[in-house]
């Protein structure tokens, strides 16, 4: 794959494992990391902010809407008064850093990359707003395309340990993610996003099962396969909370383990919350399995 350049940024991928840090401007996030709840949510993404920088993040992933199982969704409104002054303010305070809107409305995403933000990451992969391809072509912006069968109606909800899929149903897991990612891949071309700005992400914990996620993670090359760079979004995940009972507050080591698996996998961004700590994991499982 050749590497891709964002403003002054080029990610050479296979030579390192890159680092998202997550800011969700939200109420409700499903992790406990909801900024809007800790007060001003401008002050609150900087000091957030600035411990992602010192700890050599890579992306700072800016999201106004939670889309944890079962989340309310906001309108487009709302979420442009959350994230654009954040963005604005990120741009501003860190402007080497790379930003990422976290959206899947066109509109949020256009006001977005004119605030400040370079990437765009859709968890629909261009499924829900039809607009937002063609917002990625007209500014040469590079787009994460996430796999996602989310259902509400699948749905179970377990006390500290957060929301889950349990009914979501497969032909053949891998086979269908891969089928359903390219069918997202399509999208982007048909609306003139070109291939080398093209990220994909399988989607762990969309419209899957605690077992699915744990396949999905393990067999991981497998979508890497498909020739296009991959993101890993496993950060404090209930498939890990239900795996070793535990709330979303203590998933750290759990996260950590399938950060590093998903790495030798073939992961060349992990999208995380403990972005200090796990940046070191990155680096560990990076010089491991990179040596060549």
């Amino acid at each position: 794959m050749n590497p891709l350049t964002v403003a002054n940024h080029t990610f050479n991928w296979g030579a390192r494992t890159y680092v998202m840090g997550i800011l969700n401007v939200t109420p409700d996030s499903f992790s406990g990391d909801g900024i809007i709840a800790k007060g001003d949510a401008v002050q609150v993404s900087l000091e957030q902010a600035h411990s992602f920088v010192a700890s050599n993040v890579d992306v700072l992933d800016v999201g106004g809407e939670s889309t944890r199982p079962g989340s309310a969704p906001v309108t487009v409104d709302e979420e442009l008064q959350r994230v654009i002054p954040v963005i604005r303010a990120l741009k501003e305070s860190f402007p080497d850093t790379l930003i990422s809107i976290d959206t899947y409305k066109a509109h949020v995403a256009e006001e977005a990359i004119k605030a400040g933000a370079r990437i765009i990451n859709d968890v629909w992969g261009l499924r829900a707003d039809p607009a937002l391809a063609s917002i990625a072509a007209k500014y040469k912006t590079s787009v994460i395309l996430m796999h996602n069968r989310s259902n509400p109606a699948s749905i179970e909800v377990r006390a500290q340990l957060g929301n889950a899929y349990i009914g979501s149903e497969y032909q053949n897991l891998i086979e269908d993610v891969k089928c359903e990612l390219m069918d997202s891949v399509t999208l982007a071309r048909s609306g003139g996003i070109s291939d080398e700005r093209i990220i994909l992400d399988p989607g762990i914990g969309f419209g899957k099962t605690v077992a699915h996620n744990l396949e999905l993670i393990n067999r991981l090359d497998e979508i890497r396969a498909l020739g296009y760079p991959l993101l890993l979004g496993a950060s404090r995940k209930s498939f890990i909370g239900y795996t070793l009972d535990l709330p979303p507050d203590q998933r750290l080591e759990g996260t950590a383990a399938a950060v590093a698996i998903g790495i030798d996998r073939g992961a060349d961004i992990v999208r995380v919350h403990d972005v200090k700590q796990l940046a070191r994991v990155a680096r560990m499982t990076d010089a491991i399995v990179r040596r060549g």
